[in-house]
């Protein structure tokens, strides 16, 4: 005997009917609410990309806390003017910085505009920007082998610089 919607004294009984019509309106609802409430990533990398200066005859004093990484056409590294190693054994380049930061740690010498942010730990107000200077015909793993010492000594940010130098 097969099963029916009947009952069994012939009484006719409902049929569960689940109506999903309201449930995707209110699901589309929902899903544009939170489309609209998400906050959105930035889309661009914001690069500053230096300019020409115009001429002077004013000589400008370099910042005492400027540091430049100069790598030579032989691969040898200099900090400032002191030799630091070779781009191959860039190990006595991270030595000096590191020495450097926990100087400039101990001195509390802060990075230009850092002075009075105390909002900041001080270990983000210390001056570490880096400059790395290299000739343009030099090959990228070799400046990149130069960045990675720099951070590893826990310099940040890390400046590149490619005038001044003969290809």
């Amino acid at each position: 005997m097969g099963m029916s919607a009947s009952g069994s004294h012939g009484e006719t009984r409902a049929v569960p009917y689940i109506n999903v019509t309201p449930l995707i309106d209110v699901l589309l609802v929902l899903l544009i609410i939170f489309m609209v409430i998400t906050p959105l990533k930035p889309t661009r990398f914001k690069a500053l990309v230096p300019t020409q200066p115009p001429p002077s005859q004013v000589e400008v004093k370099p910042n005492p806390l400027t540091l430049v990484v100069s790598i030579e056409k032989d691969l040898k590294l200099k900090l400032n003017l002191d030799d630091a190693g070779s781009v191959n054994d860039p190990a006595p380049l991270s030595q000096m910085l590191t020495s450097t930061f926990k100087t400039r740690r101990e001195n509390h010498a802060y990075a230009p505009g850092m002075e009075n942010r105390t909002d900041l730990p001080e270990e983000d107000r210390i001056a570490k920007a880096v400059f790395v200077k290299a000739p343009q015909s030099m090959k990228y793993i070799e400046v990149v082998k130069v960045i990675d010492a720099i951070k590893g000594a826990g310099g940040n940010p890390i400046g590149l610089q490619i005038d001044d130098l003969a290809q």
